[in-house]
């Protein structure tokens, strides 16, 4: 994306972690920031019941995940003496990102025909919760609404009877999916302009980013032309294999098995696990009898995998062919020696020159780990950036006195 600039008018994590990934990818991405409040996000400082922000440094992960790359302006978009830098940015980008609402966009002259009168040929580029048409194009949304209860996927993980919703698994959760989805998006619209010389406007909800990941269920459910019915959870294992699900360990804590093919993989884990007369149990030694008798054979790995601790599991599956994984927390993510290999935990410097770490987006190009940067520091580049424009310091301190720059 080396020579692709973007103009970002944008904030929390949503639409502008789409900027963050096109940063990583090589594009110069510049990000409007209020000129007195800067990225509303940058306010947060507890999230989910979690701390998101400590005292006496500068890196801020909850700003540096969606925003790493960039360059930040802080911008009055709604004083007229910010206009003409506003014309000038949009004159000179590829992309214009965005996620207000339309009462919004109009109010700031911001909207598709305000950006397309300056700059024909730009890609505008809209984040919403709920798309551009229907009664909701005004209505806002978090990934906590539009995307994990509107979209289905916190119904889909909350059991039958509980006594409450289950939450997302992190903040901002839909939030990153749904800023991968369209830096692909905007890849596309590009790759499009170049072939064909058209430009596109492009628009992704967090409502059909949730519909999307939750296609497999709406799509069976459409076929049904009903709600799914809960599906079955036995104790241990699957209805019909035990050697999908998840498996205490004598420590408590989880593995999770998915061997799609029980009468492939059950000699070798029963050889593994140190019982290798189960397959030849009469009970499993063929798959339709391991399937017929799941129940019981999954009771019997779950008294397996209760007997040792989670680590002994760990190396004892190493070389198993058989699909399997350890249940990782947060900080166990961090240190996945895969993860590491591939460079997909990145370091980047931070403003006080510490060393930290990041994880990468996922997309790799020529097996090459991305190079980030750390995320702007609110409205650190607004001088280097309207100099590169052209303006005079007599014509930034005039900006300033106004209140349309800081």
């Amino acid at each position: 994306m080396q020579g692709v600039r973007v103009l970002e008018v944008a904030q929390f994590t949503f639409v502008p972690a789409a900027g963050a990934v096109l940063a990583d990818w090589g594009a110069d991405v510049i990000k409007v920031e209020h000129a007195e409040k800067g990225d509303a996000q940058r306010g947060l400082v507890r999230l989910l019941g979690l701390d998101v922000a400590s005292k006496g440094i500068s890196f801020f992960p909850i700003m540096e995940g969606p925003n790493r790359g960039k360059r930040s302006i802080g911008l009055a978009l709604d004083k007229p003496e910010s206009r003409d830098v506003l014309a000038e940015l949009i004159r000179r980008s590829d992309v214009f990102l965005t996620n207000y609402l339309p009462a919004t966009r109009a109010h700031l002259g911001i909207e598709l025909d305000d950006v397309r009168r300056i700059n024909p040929d730009i890609i505008y580029v809209r984040g919403s919760g709920f798309g551009q048409k229907g009664d909701e194009r005004d209505k806002g949304g978090y990934d906590s609404t539009a995307f994990w209860a509107r979209g289905g996927s916190g119904a889909a993980v909350t059991p039958p009877g509980a006594d409450r919703l289950a939450d997302m698994p992190a903040g901002a959760y839909g939030d990153s999916i749904g800023g991968m989805t369209i830096a692909g998006g905007i890849a596309a619209a590009l790759f499009a302009r170049a072939t064909t010389g058209e430009t596109s406007v492009v628009d992704v909800s967090l409502l059909g980013v949730g519909a999307w990941s939750m296609q497999f269920g709406v799509n069976l459910a459409l076929l049904a032309g009903a709600p799914l019915p809960p599906p079955p959870r036995p104790r241990h294992g699957s209805a019909t294999n035990p050697l999908v699900g998840t498996y205490a360990t004598a420590d408590e804590r989880w593995l999770m098995l998915t061997m799609l093919q029980p009468g492939r993989y059950w000699p070798e884990f029963c050889e593994i696990v140190g019982r290798p007369e189960l397959a030849t149990d009469p009970r499993f030694d063929t798959t339709e009898k391991i399937m017929a008798n799941a129940a019981e054979a999954a009771d019997i790995v779950a008294e397996i995998l209760r007997a040792r601790p989670y680590p002994a599991w760990i190396e004892a599956f190493r070389s198993m062919r058989g699909q399997w994984a350890a249940v990782q927390n947060t900080y166990e993510v961090g240190q996945d020696p895969s993860l590491r290999a591939n460079g997909l935990i990145a370091p980047v410097t931070d403003a006080d020159g510490v060393e930290r770490e990041l994880v990468a987006n996922p997309v790799q190009f020529d097996e090459t780990a991305a190079h980030i940067t750390r995320a702007p520091q609110f409205a650190e580049h607004t001088d280097e950036i309207l100099r590169d424009l052209g303006l005079t310091d007599d014509e930034l301190i005039t900006l300033k006195i106004a209140g349309a720059i800081t």
